[in-house]
């Protein structure tokens, strides 16, 4: 009961510091295993693409966690569990584990999931190149759709390095989906996949 209350919370305090507004131009919101797959430019992008989805939703949808980031704290281990049921990734290069590992557990027991796959955060207005996670996701789960993604203007609600939000007006607009063509090139298909997220910046 609490973590909803507080999914609440948080998705009114989201809407109220960005608007958050979900623009579907290339798909409808549909209940269907999805990897929606968006550019990365800040700790909020968390927080808006999953109050940018409807309720129904949200609730089938898991986002990406960097595990050093979200659990520093014990408020924010909490949030991300109980709240977004968050997939968390260790960066850590130390780490023995495949990093793609609980992605792959989550897919296999049918969620949806939310990938940056610049696998770290940009400064420049251009993702950055894509690592070979989302490849490796839409050749091991070919009938998981996917979907690209464009974040507007987050980075300046939650700028790099400041820890208090500034409210400002952002979207989330969702392209229509791609998929890994047959014997489709890894460099390829990355390529093709930024080029997606990219287009929707001026849709």
């Amino acid at each position: 009961m609490l973590a909803k209350l507080m999914g609440w919370f948080l998705l009114g305090l989201i809407r109220l510091l960005t608007g958050a507004q979900a623009r579907w131009l290339g798909c409808p919101p549909k209940a269907e295993q999805r990897i929606y797959f968006a550019n990365h430019q800040s700790h909020a992008d968390l927080l808006l693409m999953w109050a940018a989805l409807p309720e129904e939703l949200r609730s089938i949808t898991r986002p990406i966690a960097a595990k050093d980031y979200w659990t520093k704290t014990a408020f924010k281990q909490w949030v991300t569990t109980a709240v977004f049921n968050a997939i968390y990734v260790d960066r850590a290069k130390t780490s023995d584990q495949d990093p793609l590992e609980p992605l792959i557990e989550a897919l296999t027991n049918g969620d949806s999931i939310i990938l940056f796959p610049e696998g770290t955060r940009g400064n420049q207005e251009e993702p950055q190149s894509f690592k070979s996670g989302l490849y490796n996701l839409a050749k091991k789960f070919p009938d998981v759709v996917l979907v690209p993604a464009w974040i507007n203007n987050v980075q300046r609600v939650m700028p790099k390095g400041e820890v208090v939000p500034v409210p400002i007006l952002c979207s989330v607009t969702f392209g229509a989906p791609i998929a890994l063509d047959a014997d489709e090139e890894r460099g390829h298909f990355l390529t093709r996949a930024r080029d997606a997220v990219m287009a929707l910046r001026e849709a």
